[in-house]
């Protein structure tokens, strides 16, 4: 896929500058990211695949970053588990897990990635998992 342009933060309206994550992550690199020209003021940023300036998500503050982490917490508590109760591989219990999702919450698939989801997204994958994760999402 080709790289994408700058994107804008959500939060402020600025651009976002390409930096290495040696700047959030204090002192330690875990490869390029976007990070809002306002940062640490404007808390927002989002990683990127490897080699690429193609994020994995949106840009986020410290609240939806927690939410998509408590989101994906839950979520990958099942497909995993799929892959143990069904004996199939990680792709294909993956997958069966997002298809699920995406019906579930009546959204694409395509479109269906806990790394672009908002704050009520993210709460709604959590309540969604949280019967069949016995109440510890």
């Amino acid at each position: 896929m080709a790289d994408k342009a700058a994107p804008t933060c959500p939060y402020c309206g600025d651009k976002a500058l390409l930096k290495d994550s040696v700047e959030v992550y204090g002192g330690r690199s875990f490869g390029r990211m976007w990070i809002c020209k306002n940062y640490p003021k404007c808390d927002s940023y989002v990683g990127l695949h490897p080699g690429t300036t193609r994020s994995l998500g949106r840009m986020a503050n410290k609240e939806l970053r927690t939410a998509k982490k408590k989101a994906h917490a839950a979520f990958d508590r099942l497909w995993k588990y799929k892959i143990k109760s069904s004996f199939c591989n990680k792709k294909a219990a993956r997958g069966a897990g997002y298809a699920w999702l995406a019906e579930e919450l009546n959204i694409d698939p395509h479109e269906c990635h806990i790394g672009m989801f908002d704050i009520e997204l993210c709460k709604r994958v959590m309540k969604l998992c949280q019967p069949y994760l016995g109440g510890n999402p």
